[in-house]
């Protein structure tokens, strides 16, 4: 058997090479004589997946160790006798982090609370609920708007806390996107965040797009920024990436960082298991390889800190930055050499991303620390502890 995967899923190698022979390629770069003699393609979002790769192939099994499916023709995959996976939840945990990162930093640059404040979340299944949770970690009020788990619960009748998406808008001073990315059926997110979107914000609100690019229309953003209907953005996905994204959008947003919220290793290594696993099942082969005791010791084991009468946003800004650093990511974006093209920068800082461990492996000591902070360090993700 062959297998082909991609070089941006570490210990794909190891997982598969349990079951043929492995080659490990560039996603991105994919074509249909690299997966002409393969059985099994694991692969990421930068692979699309569409008749053009795989006809005339001997493809059997396609998995994406992502949680988003845009980039796959299920239609034709399915046309064909394909099996198919894709890794709901598996870097939900990372994207939360992400966001947890990206607060603390306006918090703290621009001398606000974020306790009391409301955040409206748009899309809450494994990502979205996450984020619920470490926003009220962080003393936030919480929106959720999510028609297809409001319809859900209506039909299991359940009494659910889900509002309508106007509520939500009028009613947040954050909005955070984490929905898939649908031109059709009963819910569409293309463009879901359009002039009439940010037209039903609060004046000065902050925005969040994690999600997918093209569920916000550019133009309607780059006009509520420059109105002051946003007085905060941060993007992680970008209409047109990898090399489409706009400079004058880039310009313009606080923390701008190239579709990496997901990339913690501990996401990409659930990913990477989730399709061996699918494999397996789809091709009736034992899944005999797991990830445990296989990852590497954390890069910041503990961090040592004092209050010392500051805010707990400065706090925990301070202890999350030495876990992860959203800022460097930030300045990497921005730092495209003169005369690389766009595309190749964007995908350059994904493929070669820097291990980002997520906050649960590291320590924290905090002498000093109130309850309300020893709280918020532990559910946001921290192993607390305090040292006399």
């Amino acid at each position: 058997m062959r297998i082909v995967v991609d070089r941006n899923m570490p210990l794909a190698a190891e997982a598969f090479g349990t079951l043929g022979e492995t080659l490990v390629r560039d996603g991105r770069s994919l074509t249909n004589a690299d997966v002409r003699d393969a059985d099994v393609l694991a692969i990421r979002s930068t692979t699309r997946v569409n008749a053009e790769l795989l006809e005339g192939s001997r493809v059997r099994f396609v998995g994406t160790a992502t949680i988003g499916i845009d980039h796959m023709d299920i239609a034709y995959l399915e046309s064909k006798g394909i099996a198919w996976c894709f890794s709901p939840g598996c870097n939900a945990n990372s994207v939360s982090e992400y966001v947890t990162a990206a607060l603390l930093h306006l918090a703290t640059k621009h001398g606000f609370s974020l306790e009391g404040k409301t955040m409206g979340v748009i899309g809450v299944g494994n990502v979205g609920s996450k984020v619920v949770q470490k926003a009220r970690a962080l003393g936030m009020k919480v929106l959720m708007n999510d028609p297809p788990r409001q319809r859900q619960a209506q039909d299991d009748g359940i009494v659910s806390d889900f509002v309508n998406i106007d509520d939500l808008l009028a009613g947040s001073d954050i909005v955070t996107l984490h929905v898939p990315m649908e031109k059709g059926g009963m819910d569409p997110t293309f463009h879901l965040a359009d002039a009439a979107f940010f037209d039903k914000l609060r004046k000065g609100s902050i925005f969040i797009n994690a999600a997918r690019g093209a569920v916000v229309a550019t133009d309607a953003l780059l006009a509520s920024i420059r109105s002051g209907t946003l007085a905060h953005t941060v993007l992680d996905t970008w209409e047109g990436e990898p090399g489409g994204y706009r400079d004058d959008v880039l310009g313009l947003v606080d923390l701008a960082t190239p579709h990496i919220a997901g990339h913690s290793f501990e996401g990409k290594v659930a990913g990477t298991e989730m399709v061996y696993r699918a494999a397996c099942k789809a091709l009736a082969l034992p899944a005999t390889w797991t990830s445990d005791g296989l990852l590497p010791p954390p890069l910041v084991p503990e961090v040592q800190c004092r209050v010392g009468g500051r805010p707990c946003d400065v706090v925990l800004h301070e202890v999350v930055r030495q876990v992860y650093d959203i800022i460097a990511d930030d300045a990497r974006m921005r730092a495209r050499p003169a005369g690389k093209d766009k595309a190749a920068h964007f995908d350059g800082l994904r493929k070669n991303y820097p291990m980002r461990r997520e906050f649960r492996f590291t320590r924290v000591q905090c002498p000093d620390a109130a309850n309300v902070l020893r709280n918020s360090l532990h559910d946001i993700g921290f192993y607390f502890c305090n040292r006399s």
